[in-house]
């Protein structure tokens, strides 16, 4: 079955764009069929991937109701398709508050081309606004990645008390899949103390560590996933391992999903 997989986080510079790129494309190099929804009005996925849309974007899904194959565009990855983004999509806020069911006009979209992907990435703002809601309202699964910088808790219960009220509300099934701690630089102590302090607040945090990369930070000026751009990086390796973490579990490179009360 296909999963609907939010990257939500409301800091901004924690990784969601880039993981959503290289997640992507590291899922697609395993075999998988990939749609990258970018729903974030800075539209950073959309341009990490080389793509700057001359027709209709997301914002036309979410607020005209055009369905996601009429601007689904193919990547240079086999397999990784992405939904565009554009900045008309930052007043899609104010233009959903009047609408009937604004909470799941993402989910009837989204829900029209499941059968199309193995998995759905949706990158979101970096916000708990409508659109975050709308995200949530049509994931199965949430992925919050979290900086390994100072005050990367700041925030995380914000998050999680949003995530209860969702799964209380409009999306009952909404699992927190885990936490992804990214921009790990392993020559700090502050790195380390700050992975083991969210590993001891959250059980499900990923088992893969995402580096501070120069590498990392260069490809997508290059319209690139680090997995084109530097295959050998710690990079990719690290995000090729987060995809059979993903896609595997319970293997040797996984744990069990394990679900974390908000």
């Amino acid at each position: 079955m296909s999963a609907v997989i939010a990257l939500a986080n409301q800091k901004g510079g924690v990784g969601k764009t880039t993981t959503a790129i290289n997640l992507g494309a590291a899922l697609a190099m395993h075999g998988k069929q990939v749609l990258i929804f970018d729903f974030d009005p800075q539209a950073n996925s959309s341009a990490g991937l080389g793509i700057r849309p001359d027709g209709a974007t997301t914002y036309e899904v979410v607020i005209e109701g055009l369905p996601v194959v009429d601007i689904a565009v193919p990547t240079s990855i086999e397999g990784l398709t992405l939904a565009p983004a554009a900045p008309a999509l930052a007043g899609a806020e104010v233009e959903l508050v009047p609408m009937m069911a604004r909470e799941f006009r993402l989910k009837r979209a989204l829900d029209a081309v499941r059968e199309a992907y193995d998995y759905i990435l949706i990158d979101c703002p970096p916000s708990l606004g409508l659109l975050t809601v709308n995200a949530l309202a049509a994931a199965d699964e949430v992925i919050v990645p979290v900086q390994c910088e100072y005050l990367a808790l700041e925030g995380l219960s914000q998050l999680t008390s949003t995530l209860e009220l969702v799964r209380r509300n409009l999306n009952s099934s909404l699992r927190l899949r885990g936490l992804l701690l990214t921009m790990f630089d392993g020559r700090t102590n502050l790195s380390q103390q700050v992975a083991d302090e969210v590993r001891a607040h959250f059980a499900n945090t990923f088992a893969t560590v995402i580096p501070r990369s120069v590498r990392l930070s260069e490809a997508p000026s290059h319209g690139l996933a680090i997995s084109q751009y530097d295959p050998s990086s710690r990079a990719a390796r690290a995000y090729g391992e987060l995809a059979i973490e993903l896609i595997n579990p319970d293997g040797p490179h996984g744990r069990s999903r394990t679900e974390v009360p908000a």
